[in-house]
């Protein structure tokens, strides 16, 4: 069962890629939401690699290790701006990103 070795991985991967969603949705409700359209991109791209990655984990597949080193790299891009931001939402965000692109480049490394 190829899923049960990278399970911390793919469990911080869909939660990276929720807390994406929660922050694009809330950015495009702050007063200026023009401003966030570069966190809001980006929150969107996370969300769908994170989604990806753990799929390709989950089913052993022989890319997973190539998808998590870029899921990693968009990760670390989506954090950094959300970091920029002082809304809970988008500092919650930055976390789990952070946390989910150290879990991919050690499952990158491990693999």
């Amino acid at each position: 069962m190829p899923h049960k070795k990278f399970q911390s991985c793919i469990d911080a991967c869909y939660a990276c890629a929720t807390e994406c969603d929660h922050c694009a949705v809330s950015c495009l409700h702050e007063q200026d939401a023009s401003s966030m359209a570069r966190c809001v991109k980006l929150d969107m791209d996370c969300a769908a690699m994170c989604r990806l990655a753990a799929s390709y984990m989950a089913r052993g597949s022989e890319f997973a290790q190539s998808i998590c080193r870029l899921c990693a790299e968009i990760c670390e891009a989506c954090g950094e701006e959300c970091a920029k931001h002082e809304m809970e939402h988008c500092q919650r965000c930055a976390e789990a990103c952070r946390t989910c692109a150290e879990e991919c480049r050690r499952m990158a490394q491990a693999a």
